[in-house]
């Protein structure tokens, strides 16, 4: 049986298979392990999908839990993509945080998805990369 459900942090092993087994460690710093135990110990909320305790899928987010909630990550082992479980883990993210306006960057062949639960595409979005400089 799937459970989804909040969690304080998660293992980085546990962070690093779901990554490899899902599609975003090709868009991810597989090769930085210090980076990648930051980025897990700097997440302030975790939404994992377990199955039988091991871990299938994750949202891993940053948020105030009011106003805005940053998902940084969702991910879920291909073998279990399809089924609902990544549609769970934002219902549960908006369980958690009721009010926060849920914000995230898409990959490209994830847009589809994110349209079909009715996230809306905001054309005021930007960023500043790693090294880009201040103009």
């Amino acid at each position: 049986m799937i459970s989804i459900q909040q969690e304080q942090i998660i293992q980085l092993e546990e962070f690093i298979h779901v990554l490899e087994a899902s599609t975003l460690a090709r868009r991810r710093p597989m090769d930085d392990a210090p980076l990648l135990a930051q980025m897990v110990k700097g997440a302030n909320l975790w939404v994992t999908a377990r199955e039988d305790g091991k871990l299938i899928g994750f949202m891993r987010g940053i948020s105030d839990f009011c106003y805005r909630t940053f998902i940084a990550d969702l991910a879920v082992i291909e073998a279990y993509q399809g089924k609902g479980i990544g549609r769970g883990m934002l219902v549960k993210t908006r369980e958690i945080a009721p009010t926060a306006r849920l914000i995230l960057f898409a990959a490209e062949d994830a847009e589809g998805f994110y349209q079909k639960l009715g996230f809306h595409l905001h054309e005021r979005c930007y960023q500043l990369k790693t090294g880009e400089p201040f103009s």
